[in-house]
């Protein structure tokens, strides 16, 4: 006899990780003169030896096709000052190049937003598949971290319960 396994659905997944707070980031990428990049909140190191990171892309991104067949990324790790980005990488449709002064190119290729307080050039190692998305393995290659000097200096951004929100001093706790 096979036994049923019931399962959640998706609103009442959605409605779950509301309630859990993650950070923002953006990845961009480039294929043959298509560039591409995107919000994602599922940003997370796997490993410092070798510096492995991981994230997930959608299937309903115009912009994982290009994420996906590209061989490299770039992971921009956002403040509260670059919520504007966030937002942009989230918005359906967007021309997210349009403002030439917000983004330049590495020597090899990949764009990247200037204003970003972290950016991550990143190997893709390995993509696994999982329901409606896509996760993505890439190994750190070149770090540039313009908030180096400035140690606990950033105020991170974070997305909860659909809302932008910013960490500061106010926000630590003691336990």
């Amino acid at each position: 006899m096979q036994q049923t396994v019931e399962t959640v659905s998706a609103d009442q997944f959605k409605r779950a990780f509301r309630n859990h707070p993650a950070g923002v980031a953006v990845v961009s990428a480039s294929v043959d003169g298509d560039r591409a990049a995107l919000t994602v909140s599922s940003l997370s190191s796997l490993s410092a030896e070798p510096p492995l990171l991981v994230f997930s892309v959608s299937d309903m991104s115009s912009s994982t096709p290009v994420v996906l067949a590209a061989k490299t990324v770039v992971v921009h790790m956002l403040d509260a000052n670059c919520a504007w980005l966030a937002k942009l990488g989230a918005e359906r449709g967007a021309d997210r190049f349009s403002d030439a002064n917000r983004w330049a190119i590495f020597p090899e290729g990949e764009p990247f937003f200037v204003d970003a307080p972290v950016v991550i050039r990143a190997r893709v190692v390995d993509h696994v598949r999982a329901g409606s998305s896509t996760l993505c393995i890439v190994e750190a290659i070149e770090i540039v971290d313009r908030d180096a000097a400035e140690s606990d200096s950033g105020r991170p951004l974070v997305y909860h319960n659909r809302t932008w929100h910013e960490l500061g001093p106010g926000s630590t706790l003691t336990c």
